[in-house]
């Protein structure tokens, strides 16, 4: 995939606007935007992908096009402020694209709309075949400008696509753009596949292979399509995991009914045991810093969340509500730990600070299941299933009020999100 390349400001930046959306409110109302079509060749795609981002992301409403009153605009002309201040458009995003010596340029801008001013304005290059990338990128800047944070939609998600049938299930490893779009399968479904991770680097995944008679770690290259095991255990392995820095993979080993959890240095091949508890280690995450490790275990009686260095030392428990935790991972911020948890007849998505305090459930449902955060930290990504029916991907945002299933159709499992791309 070609690079885009930020081109720089149309015009020198303006007086910073008083425009500006509150994440850390859970009350807070979406604001309106419009995003009217671009101007020439897929300029109406970019500006629907556009749309459908900010909506998305539960902090936006973009206005109904059929509500528009100025037409045709330009990123080369003002707006006429008086036709969007009726429809109560608090921000406009509007642009133009053209194709040159086989260049897609898109020129865009983003307008407040009642302080009349222009808040950015910006120019990205890229090959016509990636014009979703762009419309990705200038969701995420308009994000950012209006937020303060990051956005998370130049990014990609991987998955186990199912297919088949319950009566014979097909696991395949499956990638796409964390709008649904794009998928593509990476394995041929010749084995059963489980926990796929991102690198922090966004170009390689490790993941778990399951057949009758044994199981490996791969990792895969995504640009080079290279896959190459970890190496042979004695028992089985899973639920592996990137570090941090991407130089090593935490994973689980079960020898006869006990599970530890294991890390391996991908430059030397070696590898440490952290845990020896006659109990199941597994799932382990590393704190963005990389210093520390959550995982779960039952050494207390039920599946249980804890914590401990990244070298194996102070193993604590520091979940403490009723119920059975499992599937942690830490938040890209360091703020929260995500997990899954089982109570009452039901399973929930939730999060809690490190300490373990400010238990918070997310979602609850027949089988909520595997978190995945965006790499902003402000939303999770999650797999749901309901009684007889196949699983779905699903999102939720940190405050749980913006919950909504992914619009990838098919049936997924055991999401993760990558890093911003490059």
């Amino acid at each position: 995939m070609v690079l885009l390349a930020l081109i720089g400001l149309l015009l020198a930046a303006p007086a910073r606007a008083e425009i500006e959306v509150n994440v850390n409110r859970g009350d807070v109302q979406p604001l309106p935007v419009a995003v009217p079509a671009f101007g020439g060749t897929q300029g109406a795609d970019i500006a629907q992908v556009i749309a459908a981002n900010l909506q998305r992301s539960g902090l936006f409403r973009p206005l109904d096009p059929a509500s528009f009153v100025e037409k045709n605009l330009t990123a080369a002309v003002q707006p006429r402020f008086g036709d969007w201040k009726t429809i109560n458009a608090q921000a406009l995003v509007n642009g133009q694209v053209t194709v040159e010596g086989g260049k897609l340029r898109v020129d865009f801008r983003m307008w407040d709309v009642f302080a009349e001013q222009q808040m950015l304005g910006l120019q990205f290059t890229s090959s016509p075949e990636n014009w979703r990338r762009v419309a990705h990128k200038i969701s995420d800047a308009v994000y950012e400008r209006l937020t303060g944070e990051k956005g998370y939609f130049d990014t990609r998600v991987v998955f186990v696509a199912e297919s088949g049938g319950r009566a014979k299930v097909i696991k395949r490893l499956a990638i796409m753009d964390q709008d649904g779009a794009n998928p593509s399968y990476l394995t041929s479904g010749d084995s059963i596949v489980m926990t796929p991770r991102f690198s922090s680097n966004s170009q390689e995944i490790t993941y778990m292979s399951l057949r009758p008679d044994s199981s490996s770690i791969f990792l895969f290259n995504l640009e080079t399509a290279r896959r190459e095991s970890l190496g042979a255990f004695p028992g089985m392995v899973f639920a592996p995991r990137f570090s941090p820095d991407g130089g090593k993979v935490a994973f689980s080993v079960e020898r006869g009914g006990n599970s530890d959890i294991f890390v391996m240095n991908l430059s030397s091949r070696t590898s440490t045991r952290l845990t020896s508890d006659p109990s199941i280690d597994t799932s382990a995450s590393f704190s963005p810093d990389g210093a520390r490790i959550v995982f779960n275990s039952d050494r207390g009686g039920s599946p249980q969340l804890y914590l401990m260095g990244a070298d194996g030392s102070g193993q604590r428990r520091i979940s403490g509500g009723g119920g059975r935790y499992t599937t942690p991972v830490w938040s890209p911020t360091g703020e929260f730990i995500a997990f899954t948890k089982q109570t009452g007849g039901e399973f929930h998505i939730g999060v809690m600070r490190p300490d373990g305090s400010d238990e918070r459930l997310l979602t609850s449902s027949y089988l909520d299941e595997g978190p995945t955060w965006a790499p902003n930290g402000r939303v999770l990504m999650f797999s749901r299933e309901t009684p007889g029916g196949p699983p779905k991907l699903w999102t939720v945002d940190v405050t749980g009020r913006v919950l909504q299933p992914m619009p990838y159709p098919g049936a997924g499992s055991d999401p993760a999100w990558s890093p911003l791309l490059n």
